[in-house]
């Protein structure tokens, strides 16, 4: 399952947090503008190895570093907004190649990091990826900045009319 967000949905939420966006619960973690920047950096691969599998191509494809792809993107000097817009720009490709997708390709398997898996699981993968990074910024921030439930509740309100379930 994965949500289209409104076009205003993160900018509204994320406008309380600005002066916190660079915040760094601990040495060596991500800052909240790195951790939108690696979802949407994940999605892309995801997405990729979903397309090739969904098509049928048995190419293996190989893991990648999630570190190693922070490397050369300076998100904590991009403005929010580019990064927001860069979210809603991967996500709406995304749901553009799901809603594409026939039932067969859907099912269809492919290698990737040595394991198998089916164009669908990656569709899975895609939208739990994302729900979790967001349950761990909700939890460092309710945490560090004290922020309600209801204020965060913003960001990971899933939306009925902007799922999308692969079935």
């Amino acid at each position: 399952m994965l949500t289209q967000p409104l076009s205003t949905e993160y900018g509204e939420a994320f406008a309380n947090y600005i002066g916190q966006v660079e915040y760094r619960y601990a040495p060596g973690k991500w800052s909240i503008k790195e951790v939108l920047g690696h979802i949407a950096n994940t999605e892309r691969v995801m997405a990729y190895r979903l397309l090739r599998i969904a098509r049928g191509d048995q190419t293996p494809l190989t893991g990648f570093d999630e570190n190693q792809f922070m490397n050369g993107f300076a998100f904590d000097s991009m403005p929010m907004s580019e990064l927001l817009e860069d979210y809603q720009a991967v996500r709406h490709a995304t749901l553009t190649l799901l809603r594409g997708l026939t039932d067969e390709a859907a099912l269809r398997t492919g290698t990737t990091n040595n394991m198998t898996i089916s164009a669908r699981a990656l569709a899975y993968t895609i939208a739990g990826h994302e729900l979790h990074h967001l349950r761990v910024l909700k939890m460092r921030w309710l945490t560090s900045f004290q922020t309600s439930p209801e204020q965060f509740e913003q960001l990971t309100a899933l939306r009925s009319e902007n799922v999308i379930i692969v079935s």
